[in-house]
């Protein structure tokens, strides 16, 4: 189903069903609309397709980088740009707040800003399936439905969460002259997601199995509530807020992951390039739910563009996560027995690496990049053979048609293995077994390969012992060794998605962002530019151009050296970002949201730390 291919018609319906001047002070629903619209599922159906573009994005469309890989996702500790790096927000800002559903996302925090627009869309809802359409559809329907509008509230409320902490709870449509509510201060955020919680059990309890295809059912919901709860129930955990809820939403994580798990409905039966690069997801059997991109309903995105070799992203993939990828023979590449593991040459990463290496960036250095390492892990094969020419439309400007992967098995099964395993260590849980890992890691690394890949030598990485784990000498001291690799299997599989900030941020381990603790952030592959990248080697790069030796030594680009320019190539006058604190987990509410509270005799309390 092309689920945004009904929205449009539905605009003007739905602004006078959700348009605001302030934060959940919103205008009265005329009667005329009220009377008119809500008659029978299909109206149910049309109003909660309105949800879909909001938390099913995709790939977003044309040139919007909001929740997208590539180009939205960039501030983390995987990617580094030249000169000095994004900083953390330092100062609280003038604003932060919108009632406007298409208010703008924040890169820094990978959220919502400060508004409440769509959670009182799903407030209102759920009113009229209580107040309006309960006596007009069966039981089975109104269950279904209302488990689809406390879905789509439980995911905002994840989301504003993850961003803000403690917030303002609303659980029904307030009226605009109900103050005291509306101007309530923040509620706990451990009381904002036990509702959540709640909420969530109602849907799996109450959502259908099917509800026709691409349309939100038990199996996507599930998929989706196993990646809310294992974030905050590790974000509980890691940062000391309360056991007994962090083992409550793990415990949830893994009940919801395995729903999706134990339904025989996807498997690992395609190749990885062919989830981010293929026209057409449909039948693809590791998807659950996918954005379709179709030229003739004007649904287009450049996320391919921005990984076709010619497109410059600014911030791209730097030495220390190509050493966390592993070898092919399952260790880390400083134990490895593979040929040529320790070489840092693209050409030889790309032959002793897991095959996501391959399937993730082009198998030579390229001057688009910040590092010479370019990702093409949303183009495909195809795409790269135009870098010098001109671009069909589905791998250039904004006109990008390939579909997008919205939810997909690999991270239910990291979220399942991961959730088990801090139960079991931390919470009693059962033991982790080689089972576990069986139908989980495993099952990622033995994804069949492509022709192409083959034909570069590229082999499936081992699969995961746990009786033999990987010996990290890099691996932080306060993560037990099982953990490590299982946060290691994420690196890998969702490099330029939406994960690796939201990782650190739960892992309490934003301190990884300081690129000072480690000089490879600041570095790219082994490269001989003389050979490699000869274009480099210009009067205009003379004192520019560096390369730096295995042993510190840095060498610089004189105008005659090119036979010495042979090294860890560095980031173009790369520099740490400022220094930062851990106040930078959360982002504060801006003075102007507070000082409107003020103005109307309340008080909103600023986020801890700021």
């Amino acid at each position: 189903m092309k689920y945004f291919k009904f929205l449009y018609s539905l605009l003007a319906i739905l602004f006078f069903l959700s348009c605001s001047k302030k934060v959940l002070d919103r205008p009265p629903l005329t009667s005329y609309v009220d009377a008119e619209f809500w008659r029978n599922e299909d109206d149910l159906r049309m109003y909660a397709n309105a949800f879909y573009p909001n938390y099913f994005n995709g790939y977003n469309t044309s040139f919007t980088v909001d929740y997208t890989p590539v180009r939205g996702y960039t501030f983390n500790d995987d990617l580094t740009g030249k000169n000095v790096q994004s900083n953390f927000e330092s100062t609280v800002p003038t604003s932060r707040g919108s009632a406007s559903e298409t208010a703008d996302w924040l890169g820094q925090y990978s959220g919502p800003t400060w508004d409440f627009a769509w959670v009182r869309k799903a407030n209102v809802m759920i009113d009229r399936l209580d107040n309006v359409m309960k006596p007009k559809i069966s039981d089975a329907a109104y269950k279904h439905w209302m488990a689809v509008a406390r879905f789509f509230r439980a995911y905002e409320y994840s989301r504003l969460v993850s961003v803000f902490g403690d917030v303002p709870y609303f659980d029904q449509v307030v009226s605009n002259l109900d103050l005291p509510t509306l101007y309530k201060d923040r509620d706990n955020r451990g009381v904002v997601m036990d509702k959540v919680y709640d909420d969530l059990k109602y849907v799996l309890a109450n959502i259908r199995d099917n509800d026709g295809t691409q349309f939100l059912n038990k199996y996507i919901a599930a998929a989706f509530i196993s990646r809310f709860m294992l974030f905050e129930g590790t974000f509980e955990h890691y940062h000391g807020l309360d056991a007994t809820r962090a083992k409550k939403y793990l415990e949830f994580s893994v009940e919801a992951a395995n729903i999706v798990m134990t339904s025989n409905k996807y498997n690992f039966s395609r190749d990885f390039k062919s989830l981010f690069s293929s026209e057409s997801l449909a039948g693809h059997p590791e998807v659950l739910l996918y954005r379709v991109y179709d030229p003739a309903l004007t649904i287009t995105h450049a996320i391919g563009s921005y990984q076709n070799g010619t497109e410059v992203v600014g911030v791209d993939a730097n030495l220390v996560l190509i050493k966390s990828f592993l070898a092919n023979d399952g260790k880390v590449w400083q134990n490895s027995s593979v040929p040529n593991a320790s070489s840092f040459y693209i050409a030889d990463l790309v032959k002793t690496r897991d095959p996501r290496f391959e399937a993730s960036f082009i198998d030579k250095v390229n001057g688009a990049s910040a590092t010479l390492l370019y990702g093409f892990k949303f183009a495909s094969r195809e795409a790269i053979t135009y870098i010098g020419k001109s671009y069909p439309p589905a791998w250039g400007s904004s006109t990008n048609t390939s579909d997008a992967p919205v939810m997909r098995l690999a991270e239910v099964v990291l979220n399942w293995i991961e959730a088990k395993a801090v139960l079991a260590q931390y919470y009693g849980g059962a033991a982790v077994t080689q089972a576990d890992l069986d139908k989980s890691v495993n099952a990622i690394r033995n994804r069949p390969l492509d022709a192409a890949a083959i034909a570069k030598g590229v082999v499936k990485t081992a699969p995961l012992q746990l009786a033999a784990l990987p010996v990290d000498p890099t691996k932080d001291v306060d993560v037990p060794d099982l953990i490590w690799e299982i946060r290691r299997e994420r690196r890998m599989e969702f490099v330029f998605e939406h994960t690796r900030l939201l990782d650190l941020k739960r892992w309490k381990k934003l301190s990884n962002m300081d690129f000072s603790t480690n000089p490879d952030y600041l570095l790219g592959p082994w490269v001989n530019l003389q050979t490699e990248l000869p274009s480099l080697l210009t009067t205009a790069n003379i004192g520019t151009v560096k390369v730096k030796k295995v042993d510190g030594t840095i060498v610089t680009w004189n105008g005659s050296n090119a036979a010495s320019m042979t090294g860890f190539y560095m980031v173009t006058n790369g520099q740490n970002r400022n220094a930062f604190t851990d106040k930078s987990y959360l982002s504060p509410v801006g003075q102007a949201q507070i000082s409107q509270y003020a103005d109307m005799g309340f008080k909103l309390t600023q986020t801890k730390g700021w």
